[in-house]
């Protein structure tokens, strides 16, 4: 619904005038607040009836990349240039080809290469005969299997690999798995696929504990999202932890500062009392009184009932008293296990992030603004001028990450409170400035940490994996399939961003070969190589190109 209104004069704006024109504002805001949630409400009723939604808005132009120039004369387009495409070829077989019928007295020059990939897709059964023996002293001994063998199963480590793979990696579902398979001639059941999917996987369970305890202990930063993750026909969330070295997903039924923090801490059971814990019941007003209380005994708790039982013992039994307590505590054991006090947490600004160091998503602040329907012209030019000099800032914010200048950030600093206290006639941008006002030190959290990065981006690029995985399969029927899909979401996203072929890493995990590092291992190594990198650019010699002679 859009409200053409003239032009009023400044003259003409009297305090009835501008009243009437902020009811008219809140109206239209309400107004589409009801056309979005229609929306949203007829794209749900069209995907039942089996028809397509409504086109998503395009993304924020705060990431869009510069016009790329036209290339130089001579200039190749980039991934164009030649390579050989024979170099990686591991040659298994050689066949010679002899020239047929030659003519009579012709001699041969030689051969000639050509390569052909073939990739081989059938079954195989091996039928193992184990000798059976009988020993002087009356015992019977059976022959061990091969080494290659799983023991207790009767499929093969390709076969189980290539399963976890393909749903997994290629999203294919269960019924389609087991058509698949069938067709390629292996004798296998619904059952059977579901168990090599769900069961004996505490390796792997083990691995991603350790890959969220070596990506917090070495980060300096983390991204947060979550999405919905539906699990035994009922709706729950899924929380996304990562940054450039790994992922980390965990699924459960409510989304709140409590949950993150349980999801932070990984599957430990411990609570813990420090400075970090003292500062955030300070910072959440918990009475000074009961602060003292819970610092002036034990500091370390094994689970949840020796944390309850101590709550009751000094009668802490109000509901906000003890979650704020609780959080505290877990955020305790977090940093007990390793993680920075100063670990920054990059989220789209939803309030279960911010704790320790928070910066706020720039692309999430200016969204409000991309969504807003103009109902006037005044209104619509307003939203574009202040799209505009968000964009501008943002942009040598951007400029300022890449190469900091400390002579820069007063007039960041400056250019931000200019953007956010200008006055305007429309609530609705109002209350998106002020909203920037509020959040001001996370959204220029660039400026003393320059490693962050100006958007949430990139926890939303692993998540969408997790979402594809949902639509298609809908969700998770079992504590042991919920749990699988959270570990191989995290395995697979981790391998990506450590180089690692995730079907290299499941053949070599399924045949117990050991070959691959653990990517706890692979995250301290990459981290400590970046780091290493990071002070040899900013030391004077890397600088200033060496000491004076």
């Amino acid at each position: 619904m859009k409200i053409e209104l003239p032009p009023i004069p400044d003259a003409e704006r009297t305090p009835l005038v501008e009243a009437l024109l902020a009811l008219i504002d809140a109206q239209q805001q309400r107004i589409g607040h009801l056309e979005e949630t229609v929306g949203k409400l007829s794209d749900e009723i069209a995907l039942l009836k089996g028809e397509k939604p409504r086109p998503k808005i395009a993304p924020s132009r705060l990431e869009t990349p510069p016009p790329k120039s036209p290339p130089a004369p001579g200039d190749k387009r980039p991934g164009s240039q030649k390579r050989s495409k024979n170099a990686s070829f591991l040659t298994a077989i050689e066949v010679a080809v002899p020239f047929p019928n030659p003519p009579a007295g012709s001699i041969s020059n030689g051969y000639e290469e050509y390569f052909v990939q073939e990739l081989l897709v059938h079954g195989e059964i091996t039928r193992y005969l184990r000798e059976r023996i009988v020993t002087p002293d009356g015992q019977t001994l059976l022959a061990p299997l091969p080494a290659d063998v799983l023991p207790g199963c009767h499929f093969g480590p390709i076969l189980q690999g290539y399963v976890l793979y393909q749903y997994h990696q290629c999203n294919v579902t269960q019924p389609l798995l087991l058509e698949q398979l069938r067709e390629f001639g292996i004798d296998i059941s619904a059952g059977q696929i579901d168990r090599i999917l769900t069961r004996n996987k505490d390796g792997f369970h083990q691995e991603k504990a350790e890959l969220l305890q070596a990506g917090l202990q070495t980060a300096s930063y983390v991204g947060v999202d979550d999405t919905t993750a539906r699990h035994d026909g009922k709706n729950g969330y899924a929380t996304a932890i990562g940054n450039d070295l790994f992922a980390y997903f965990e699924s459960t039924d409510c989304k709140s500062r409590l949950n993150f923090l349980s999801v932070l801490r990984g599957p430990g059971t411990g609570y813990a009392i420090n400075d970090v814990a003292l500062a955030y019941w300070r910072r959440q007003k918990l009475p000074q009184k009961l602060i003292e209380l819970l610092s002036s005994g034990p500091c370390l708790f094994a689970d949840e009932g020796a944390w309850q039982a101590r709550l009751q013992e000094l009668g802490i039994t109000a509901g906000r008293h003890v979650l704020i307590a609780t959080e505290g505590a877990l955020l305790g054991v977090v940093i007990e296990q390793g993680a920075s006090p100063d670990l920054v947490i990059l989220s789209d600004g939803a309030p279960q992030f911010d704790i320790l160091v928070h910066a706020s998503c720039w692309v999430h602040a200016e969204r409000p603004l991309a969504r807003m329907v103009p109902y006037t012209e005044a209104h619509r030019a307003q939203i574009e001028q202040l799209r505009e000099q968000i964009w501008e800032l943002y942009k040598d914010l951007k400029a300022y990450r890449d190469k900091p200048d400390c002579a820069a950030k007063a007039t960041l600093e400056a250019r931000f409170d200019a953007l956010v206290n200008q006055k305007t006639n429309y609530a609705s941008i109002g209350a998106v400035l002020k909203e920037m006002r509020v959040h001001k030190a996370d959204l220029l959290r660039v400026l003393e940490r320059t490693e962050v990065p100006l958007h949430n981006n990139g926890t939303e690029s692993i998540i969408r994996g997790y979402v594809k995985t949902r639509k298609i399969s809908g969700g998770t029927r079992s504590e042991a399939g919920r749990r699988c899909r959270d570990t191989f979401a995290s395995l697979k996203k981790t391998c990506r961003k450590l180089g690692v072929s995730f079907w290299a890493y499941l053949s070599d995990r399924v045949r117990g070969l050991g070959q691959i590092p653990r990517l706890a291992e692979l995250i301290r190594k990459k981290a400590q190589e970046l780091t290493v990198g990071q002070e040899q650019a900013a030391s004077p010699a890397a600088v200033g190109g060496g000491a004076a002679e």
